[in-house]
């Protein structure tokens, strides 16, 4: 494992992810966001192992638990999903270990994968460490003619400890009442705060926001994601960075960020995204080099 270094307040890392988060140090940052590629087009077979609790032979993970009998069952489920959660298993095992006691981890997925990614979670990190399930809506897009479109996200949000994470729900971006007849005018102008439930439009085709950078997710959201879970100065890590909005919303709110990606596209749209908006950021290679694009990110 590469020895852990310090690193500049906002820096970029291009290349493997995994090498990167391992040459981080033990729980350095508040919080962690990933929006990892979707597992999706998978043909599915269902698999024929069953779940037992074993005291022995199991890979011990995080905080004492064996969970290789539960990953076993949910691997089996089709090839594909195997490799693609042996790709994610250990990189949420690295965010673990980098949030500090008072963090937090948002992992955003679609609705292939969010039950399935629960499961692992729960195991990784403790069923005592969920925290919430957040929708995220939108009504933007061709929809289906032949079922409900889909037309949500999934958000898993997961604390490090359950005793002492933060949260401050006092400081989110606050949005408008869905019936403001119903509610006194100063609420109305006061706006409420979310529920788990957020209606938020993607990002505009044609919009100042927009980089060109494929599924890239809004500001809005992340800004909530990041006023909710850190405070001014807290280092806020995401190592699927693509166009780099988990990094711009952290500049905006004061907070310090670590992004990853071994997308040299992503790295480009990061670089004129940052120096256009001011932000001093250090790009640096990761410990090894890259192999592949990302499929994937923000």
């Amino acid at each position: 494992m590469p020895k852990a270094t310090a690193i500049a307040k906002n820096t970029v890392f291009f290349g493997d992810n995994l090498a990167s988060l391992a040459a981080l140090p033990d729980e350095s940052v508040q919080l962690i966001y990933i929006d990892p590629p979707f597992n999706t087009g998978r043909t599915q077979k269902r698999g024929t192992a069953t779940t037992k609790r074993v005291t022995e032979g199991g890979r011990v993970g995080f905080k004492g638990h064996q969970y290789e009998t539960v990953r076993q069952t949910v691997l089996s489920y089709d090839d594909e999903f195997a490799d693609y959660w042996a790709f994610l298993e250990p990189r949420l095992e690295q965010a673990w270990r980098l949030l500090n006691q008072t963090g937090t981890l948002y992992l955003h997925l679609d609705y292939r994968e969010s039950h399935y990614a629960k499961v692992l979670l729960d195991a990784l990190f403790g069923r005592d460490c969920f925290l919430n399930e957040i929708i995220w809506a939108y009504d933007y897009g061709g929809k289906s003619k032949n079922r409900w479109p889909a037309k949500h996200d999934t958000i898993l949000v997961y604390v490090k400890d359950p005793a002492k994470y933060f949260f401050n729900s006092t400081e989110v971006d606050r949005e408008p009442y869905m019936a403001p007849g119903l509610v006194t005018p100063e609420k109305v102008a006061l706006g409420k705060l979310p529920t788990d439930v957020w209606w938020h439009t993607i990002v505009s085709p044609t919009g100042k926001e927009k980089t060109g950078y494929p599924t890239q997710k809004p500001l809005g959201i992340l800004r909530r994601i990041i006023q909710a879970s850190s405070s001014a100065g807290d280092t806020v890590l995401d190592f699927f960075g693509g166009s780099g909005t988990t990094g711009a919303a952290a500049a905006q709110l004061g907070r310090h960020f670590i992004l990853c990606d071994q997308n040299p596209e992503s790295i480009a749209v990061m670089k004129q995204r940052f120096a256009k908006a001011g932000v001093e950021v250090s790009f640096e290679n990761s410990p090894r080099s890259p192999k592949r694009k990302s499929s994937k990110s923000k």
